[in-house]
């Protein structure tokens, strides 16, 4: 697949402020593309400058061939933001914000109407047409958002933290659009504290923290690579580490402490898994890894203010 998208050693600073701090990196055509991090990491100033809406303090930014500058209308066209807060004219109809927006873009009235009974359709809100904003669910206006950024038609879909605040089934059909906009041949960049979202929809990640990239990959072959496949959590007395450490002696665990929990990541949890229910542990709990043991690995597992 073609680059979309490139940076090299971008850096963007407020006042003294270095929010993101050299990072490099490349994002396919077609594919999605996954920016993870905790608070306060430079997710979201990097997509700012992506979608043209920040400008760059150094290093190079181009998208779709172009540099990413603020001034650059061309780029903003070809875009559609997902917004993390929900920025909607709560004294307008749902229907009514969406024709308001299609102006931006100078869509003709009668396009910018087929192209809203589409929309609403496609997040399932026809029925809610001529609502107004207060009265639809968080998740309504989440999946409104989508809509509002699908009506110029955009080659590149930027989504910060797209399900923030809303309920499993909701998180679930958010993802389905999203999987659809991709499997159109869309270009999706994700930020997002969810890991099971990056899962569920990235290609690629990279994890930040503190302005910097930590980690790049497919988010299956971080978690081989950083953690295993499986992981035993062993809620113990630190006093019990050493004898349970010689227990489980020869399963080619990984351990760690944190807190009033003992972790061992595995790549093979046959042995483990055995020599656990031999010994019958209380306060157990055996699964497969997932990217948030890889998140924590990486990032730290306590509060940074």
């Amino acid at each position: 697949m073609s680059t979309i998208i490139s940076a090299r050693n971008l850096v963007k600073k407020y006042g003294e402020l270095t929010a993101v701090d050299g990072i490099s990196f490349d994002i396919a055509e077609g594919e999605c593309f996954g920016f993870l991090g905790p608070n306060g990491a430079g997710k979201t100033s990097t997509v700012k400058m992506i979608h043209c809406v920040s400008p760059v303090t150094a290093g190079t930014l181009t998208v779709n061939g172009l540099p990413a500058r603020v001034e650059n209308r061309a780029l903003k066209k070809m875009t559609g933001i997902i917004p993390q807060e929900i920025t909607l004219d709560t004294d307008l109809t749902v229907r009514e914000n969406l024709m308001v927006f299609s102006k931006f873009f100078d869509i003709r009235r009668h396009d910018a109407s087929a192209r809203i009974e589409e929309l609403l359709k496609f997040v399932e809100l026809e029925a809610k047409r001529n609502n107004r904003i207060n009265e639809l669910s968080t998740g309504m206006k989440r999946r409104l958002l989508i809509a509002r950024a699908l009506i110029n038609q955009p080659k590149i879909i930027i989504a910060d933290e797209p399900t923030t605040g809303l309920d499993p089934q909701a998180r679930h059909l958010i993802w389905q659009r999203l999987r659809q906009l991709k499997a159109q041949g869309a270009t999706l960049i994700l930020t997002t504290q969810y890991m099971e979202e990056a899962q569920q929809l990235c290609d690629r990640i990279v994890i930040m923290y503190q302005g910097k990239i930590l980690k790049e990959g497919m988010p299956s072959r971080l978690i081989e690579e950083e953690i295993g496949r499986e992981v035993a959590e062993i809620r113990i007395s630190q006093d019990e580490d050493e004898r349970l450490i010689a227990a489980l002696a020869g399963t080619s665990c990984g351990h760690e402490r944190v807190g009033d929990t003992l972790f061992f990541y595995c790549r093979d949890g046959h042995d483990l898994r055995r020599k656990l229910t031999e010994l019958d542990l209380p306060n157990t709990v055996h699964r497969p890894a997932t990217l948030e043991d890889v998140f924590l690995k990486l990032t730290g597992r306590s509060l940074i203010e």
